[in-house]
């Protein structure tokens, strides 16, 4: 993927000024195009984007309402923690030239309301997600709206029973909703993809996308954590932390592809075309009852 990384917080926040309360709303009202919250009722999850929030907002959207809409008390939304500075990139490269994970100092859970790191701070991943939830809340004049803790996972690896801080998020779970943004596939010229082989967003474009993440999410539904890492680096996704917590915490699940749209980041890279990102909208409906999924995990960190 390519590096440094734009500053794609201040694109977030610029976008959220240009759409005002009303654009937002006519993304959340889209958002309607699905009810997720009889997934998040079984105990299952959710998977939404964090790319430009104009292309992909509706799909936010849906797993906004979706956590709305089950009159919970808790939502635990897990957020992708992305290259932020020199030493997050140098450790992430480090884990792909096959490092030892858990020799990481950098590896572990951050987030508002924990102590250490925060490089959180200047992570966007989840401020779409917290803008339109938070427009949300006030449409629906809630006074008493469901505690939302945003978590931000780094360098899981293939054995997240022991990442730094894995009890406490467990603990989170057991009475929480969890939801999960992963942009899941990045492709083009931007993204280091040969020119030759690089496709545009078009048909072929999202049918290789759709593909590849299909490919993707089986894997993750076996558990088979050290290919994931594998499929992750190989379609560029940025799903290796949250998507890997969020079948630890709910378990194996059958996965369906909703909705699928293309973001453009070539200008954001300042690279030509085609370089962009595929948005999922992914449903993930629970195979077993999280109560055996808590059970096998408590054995599982004990052992």
């Amino acid at each position: 993927m390519a590096s440094p990384l734009p500053d794609f917080k201040a694109e977030a926040t610029q976008a959220h000024q240009r759409l005002g309360r009303q654009g937002a709303a006519r993304l959340l009202d889209a958002g309607r195009a699905w009810n997720l919250a009889p997934t998040l009722r079984a105990a299952g999850g959710i998977i939404f984007p964090h790319a430009g929030i104009h292309t992909c907002g509706h799909q936010i959207a849906a797993a906004v309402h979706a956590c709305l809409d089950t009159d919970a008390d808790r939502v635990l939304a897990l957020g992708v923690l992305h290259g932020l500075n020199p030493e997050l990139r140098h450790a992430r490269n480090r884990i792909d030239a096959g490092a030892d994970v858990t020799t990481e100092p950098a590896r572990g859970i951050q987030g508002p309301g924990l102590a250490g790191r925060e490089d959180w701070r200047d992570e966007f991943s989840l401020d779409h997600f917290s803008f339109l939830w938070h427009v949300e809340i006030q449409r629906r004049g809630l006074t008493a709206p469901p505690e939302l803790i945003l978590r931000f996972p780094f360098l899981v690896g293939t054995r997240p029973d022991t990442l730094p801080g894995i009890d406490d998020l467990h603990a989170i779970a057991r009475d929480a909703l969890v939801v999960a943004t992963a942009d899941p596939f990045h492709h083009g010229i931007g993204y280091g993809t040969p020119p030759e082989l690089a496709l545009p967003p078009d048909d072929r474009g999202l049918a290789l996308a759709r593909q590849r993440i299909n490919q993707g999410l089986a894997i993750l539904r076996d558990g088979d954590y050290h290919a994931f890492q594998h499929h992750c680096i190989d379609v560029r996704s940025d799903a290796r932390d949250t998507a890997v917590l969020l079948r630890e915490l709910t378990g194996p699940a059958t996965a369906t592809i909703l909705d699928l749209v293309a973001h453009d980041t070539a200008a954001s890279y300042r690279q030509p075309p085609p370089t962009w990102v595929a948005c999922a909208l992914i449903d993930l409906r629970p195979i077993e009852p999280r109560d055996a999924i808590n059970t096998r995990s408590e054995s599982t960190r004990a052992s």
